[in-house]
């Protein structure tokens, strides 16, 4: 089907112009929601469109639709809006080039996946909470497909499909008057994970949490769980954007060559890993995806670039222009992230910390300066290398790029969360607020 759009849009805007790209996508997601311990709804969503892009004496134009009876119009609309538009010679389109091939990104499973397996899959994470003594609160699981096409006046003509499933659950524990809540989420691009655990685990910490203690405030070791990781890495790996780095958005601008976190910690942008969450052959302009090194043993190394901010560094694209959907323009975006520790240490190396699994308000930290000041959420003391009680309640602030100069690895399985792969890291004295 995909393919018989891409060349019915071809015929059609080629007949006003020379450069050109065109975006195809068609995605089938399925997803299963429970409130408490109900299965409430089911949802599909079924979403096919295109995408065109012209650039005609140096301006862009782009249009879409979701209508494929409008293609004709899609076209000739892509070309009238590069008229209004302002000329700009960075603007330019992939070149034809090889893919690298990713491996254990498509899981057939998607398509023999039926309702009734997911509704069994989501009753046994309920039942398992309430066997743990704990309510579910709300959950989910969710099941998607994806195929996508880019071609271009320059050669490009790529294919790429892929899948993706998911799981969460919330849950609440009581003892005596006393409640805490907990979550977490698993997804993969193949159906190989386990939602029996993923409940054990989140009521295992659900009940752990209750009954927390109150804690001085003071500069302490503070571990940060996957969860709680990734939300401040958010905030820290804005700067390595290159689109904010030219807009003079990030701190990290002029610092290449200077070291800007520890010399223990290297970091990549890799496109390429197998059964990476946000692993493809190519971008959303048809760049080959590769791996970037961002920063080696603590000094950085560069950013990443989509087409348009890589010619105005007159540099190459590293791959990293994504889309949002066949209706939006590429930009500036991560694929896999990779945090490389040369040291880790374990948790019996720590006289006075906490360890946090997960962090409230880490979207509110400052993209720009770093500065961050978040609630420790299902949080930990750490007394004599030992997890002793849970915390009534806490915050953590400071700087995230000042942080993380001072940071290395625990010793502990590596994972992918969202876009990150990593495992759970250490961030010496930061200012821990009862």
């Amino acid at each position: 089907m995909l393919n018989q759009i891409i060349e019915e849009a071809e015929r059609n805007i080629s007949k006003y112009c020379d450069e050109y790209e065109i975006f195809a996508e068609n995605s089938k997601l399925l997803e299963l929601d429970a409130q408490k311990s109900d299965l409430s709804f089911a949802k599909q969503e079924i979403n096919l469109g295109l995408g065109i892009r012209v650039i005609q004496d140096n301006k862009l134009g782009f249009a879409f639709t979701s209508d494929m009876n409008k293609i004709s119009e899609t076209a000739e609309k892509a070309y009238s809006n590069a008229k209004l538009n302002q000329e700009d010679s960075n603007f330019a389109f992939a070149e034809k080039s090889s893919y690298p091939t990713i491996k254990n990104n498509y899981d057939k499973k998607n398509e023999e996946l039926e309702l009734d397996e997911m509704t069994s899959f989501m009753e046994n994470i309920l039942s398992t909470v309430e066997e743990k003594g704990c309510k579910p609160t709300s959950g989910g699981f969710s099941r998607g497909s994806g195929e996508e096409i880019i071609l271009n006046s320059n050669g490009v003509n790529a294919s790429e499909k892929g899948t993706g499933f998911g799981a969460y659950i919330a849950v609440n524990a009581f003892k005596k008057d006393e409640f805490s809540s907990a979550y977490d989420s698993i997804s993969s691009c193949n159906y190989d994970f386990n939602g029996e655990e993923l409940a054990e685990k989140v009521s295992q910490l659900a009940m752990d949490s209750v009954g927390g203690e109150n804690i001085d405030t003071g500069d302490k070791e503070v571990i940060l769980d996957y969860n709680a990781a990734t939300g401040l890495l958010s905030t820290f790996m804005s700067g390595f954007n290159a689109d904010n780095v030219q807009r003079g958005r990030s701190i990290l601008k002029d610092k290449v060559g200077k070291s800007i976190v520890s010399e223990n910690l290297s970091i990549y942008d890799d496109g390429t890993i197998d059964a990476g969450l946000s692993s493809c052959k190519f971008d959303g302009e048809g760049t080959p995806s590769q791996k970037t090194e961002l920063v080696k043993d603590g000094v950085l190394k560069g950013f990443i670039y989509d087409i348009y901010t890589a010619n105005k560094a007159n540099i190459k694209s590293t791959g990293n222009g994504f889309r949002g959907s066949y209706s939006s323009t590429p930009g500036v975006s991560s694929s896999n992230i990779i945090l490389d520790f040369n040291k880790m240490t374990k948790i019996d190396e720590i006289d006075n910390g906490i360890i946090a699994t997960d962090l409230l308000g880490a979207h509110t930290a400052n993209p720009i300066s770093g500065d961050f000041s978040v609630e420790v959420n299902n949080g930990f003391l750490i007394e004599n290398g030992e997890i002793t009680k849970p915390i009534k309640k806490a915050m953590i602030s400071g700087n995230v790029f000042e942080t993380f100069k001072n940071c290395e690895a625990i010793d502990s399985q590596i994972k992918q969360y969202g876009s990150f792969i990593l495992p759970k890291i250490l961030l010496h004295n930061l200012r821990v607020i009862g």
